[in-house]
Parts: structure tokens; C-alpha cells; sequence
């Protein structure tokens, strides 16, 4: 994450919210090199530092731009200068469109000419972004472009704001799960092709109320093929940590006889089709196992608590730091003031 990039010292773009069918377009089919032109809450800087950065790596953030004198501008994208593509299929459905963002691991804005079947039939949506590869800032672009693709969707069509989704391949699909993550107030699956990642360790987990709502609303499919070994692999670490973390609305389908490549038209139906299947789980267990985490959380930000107060910054902070990479947003506001009594001690 370049945290410089977020940082300007000239006003802010003017912010818009984008509302789901407030300006309905009557244009469907691909549509290519899209400028829009509605700048949401959600993708601006304050949100997405909040969202998807740990508490103290957040707050490192705000320090070094206060420190600097700089302004943190709340738009990282000039929208005129950022192209989309869409495919909106002919036949809306009677409760809206479903809504698909799409995180690609290459740069070209493309729809595969050989899913729009799929799309059309399901009545979905599908919007992606140019220049958001696997070569391009996380923070800095890949989120904003996607968070901007949803809102400026929503706002141009009638889209059903139950059966809004994110997806991606390979590296795409591991950012769209970072965002699922930050953003489960505004999408209610996400669909991993061939990539994932494990919360607590290579994701941050979000603020509680998130992590509360993705655990109780979020479905996630994981779909990869037999033979990408290495992907089969972090596909099954990546589903234990998500249990780890009381996330159980999960579904794992496998493409017969393939590698590290794009789903088939096939295999994307049926990954689809159980995107839309969401899983209710079982509330008691859901209260124990959050009760759980909560104990070790405590008992670890406890610890730090008792180091600090007997002088021990060095093995304080060490193990601060720890728990924000493991607990993220849960940890927070101990976290932050645990932080803020060592940097105090520091001073003196």
C-alpha cells in the first residue's frame, strides 16, 4: 500500500452517493470504454483507510499526514480518466438486475465474450474496471475503481440491492475479497475464482460491525480447477480461517480437468447459481464461537495492558502489534488506546 499516493495537498473531488435505480439507463448489451461520472462515499479515503486497513496501520496513516502538513484527499481517482466496461443484459428482471463486479488480474477492461450467455439468462449485471491488474496499487486503485464500478451501476440502473456481488480471477479474486470483507453493508456474496487469502493473517479483519454482518449475510464460493494445485491448497487454508472466524455460508466447486485458468461458461452458471443461495447458520453457534475469539482477544490486549503498566514498552508494543495483524478492527478502540499510551511513554 502506497500511502503517499492517498495524499494531496489540493481540495477534495466533490462526493456523490450513489443510490440503486435513482437514474435507470435504458442502454443494455457490452458497452466499452465507459466514463462515469458519480463519485461515491464509499470508495473515498477516509472510508476505504477505515474499512480495509488495520486499526494501527490506519492510524499510522492519519499520524504521518498530520505530521506532514498534508491533506489526506478523500478521492484517490479522477473518474474522467478511468474507463469501464460493462455488459447489461436485454431483458431486465421484474426485482432488478443482479450486480456483478468484477476485479480482473490483467489491465483491459473486459467482459468474457463467452460468460455474457451466462449473464444474460441470469439477469446480471456485470461491470469491470481498465487498469486494475494485478500490477496496480490495492489501495490506491484496484478497491476505489470497484467501489466506484458498483456505485456508478447502481445508479444507472435498476439493480436489486440483495443481489449485489464482487468477484475476480487469481489476484482479482483475492482483492474482491478483501473488499467483500470491508464492504458487507453494500454486497452479499463474493465469487473466488482460482485465488483467496486468510483472514487474520494475509486479510485484516474489518471493524466488528462488518466482520457481525459478513458473518451473518455473506455467501462465498470458492471455484477453482482440479488441477491448480497451489490455488486447491490456499482455497483450503483460506476456508479454515474463515470458520476460524465464525464465516460458515461457504461453497466450494471444483472444475473438473483444469488448471489456473477462467471459468468455463459452465462451471460459472453453477457458481452462480449457488452465489445466490444464501445459508442462514445457526445463531448459537454463531454467538459461541464470537464469544470465543472475544476471551483470546482480551486475554491478549489484557497482557500488553500488564506490560505496559510494569514498565515494558518493548514486549508491549511487540505484541500490540501482533494483535492488530491478527485481530484487526476487532481489537480497536483497546488497540488504538493501548497504542496511545506507549507512543506517550515513549516521550518521556
Amino acid at each position: 500500500m502506497t500511502w503517499r499516493a492517498l495524499l494531496s495537498p489540493i481540495l477534495a473531488l466533490a462526493s456523490f452517493v450513489a443510490i440503486a435505480g435513482d437514474a435507470p439507463d435504458s442502454k443494455t448489451g457490452l458497452q466499452q470504454d465507459v466514463v462515469f461520472d458519480q463519485y461515491t462515499d464509499a470508495a473515498t479515503s477516509s472510508q476505504l483507510i477505515h474499512r480495509l486497513l488495520s486499526p494501527l496501520n490506519a492510524q499510522r496513516i492519519r499520524q504521518q499526514a498530520s505530521a506532514t502538513g498534508i491533506t489526506i484527499r478523500e478521492q484517490p481517482l479522477d473518474l474522467s480518466q478511468e474507463r469501464f466496461t460493462l455488459y447489461v443484459p436485454t431483458h431486465a428482471p421484474a426485482e432488478g438486475y443482479a450486480l456483478l463486479v468484477f476485479v480482473p488480474p490483467w489491465d483491459e477492461a473486459q467482459v468474457p465474450l463467452t460468460w455474457i450467455p451466462v449473464l444474460e439468462r441470469r439477469g446480471i449485471l456485470l461491470v469491470t474496471a481498465a487498469r486494475s491488474g494485478n500490477d496496480m496499487d490495492v489501495l490506491d486503485r484496484r478497491e476505489p475503481l470497484a467501489l466506484l464500478a458498483a456505485g456508478n451501476a447502481m445508479s444507472r440502473y435498476h439493480i436489486n440491492p440483495r443481489r449485489v456481488f464482487i468477484g475476480g480471477f487469481s489476484g482479482g479474486s483475492r482483492v474482491a475479497l478483501r473488499i467483500a470483507l470491508g464492504y458487507a453493508d453494500l454486497f452479499h456474496g463474493v465469487l473466488l475464482d482460482a485465488g483467496s487469502d486468510m483472514l487474520g493473517e494475509q486479510l485484516p479483519l474489518p471493524p466488528r460491525e462488518l466482520l457481525d454482518q459478513f458473518q451473518m449475510t455473506t455467501r462465498v464460493v470458492y471455484l477453482t480447477g482440479a488441477t491448480d494445485s497451489a490455488r486447491q491448497v490456499a482455497d483450503r487454508e483460506s476456508r479454515q480461517s474463515l470458520r476460524h472466524w465464525c464465516i460458515t455460508d461457504i461453497d466450494t466447486r471444483t472444475i473438473p480437468w483444469t488448471g489456473h485458468e477462467l471459468a468455463d461458461p459452465s462451471a460459472l452458471d453453477r457458481a452462480l447459481a449457488s452465489l445466490e443461495r444464501h445459508a442462514a447458520g445457526d445463531t448459537a453457534a454463531l454467538d459461541s464461537c464470537r464469544t470465543d475469539i472475544d476471551t483470546d482477544l482480551n486475554q491478549r490486549l489484557d497482557a500488553v495492558d500488564a506490560l505496559l503498566s510494569h514498565g515494558d514498552s518493548e514486549q508491549a508494543r511487540i505484541r500490540l502489534q501482533a494483535i492488530d495483524a491478527r485481530f484487526g478492527g476487532l481489537a480497536a478502540p483497546r488497540s488504538i488506546e493501548l497504542m496511545q499510551r506507549l507512543d506517550a511513554a515513549a516521550t518521556r
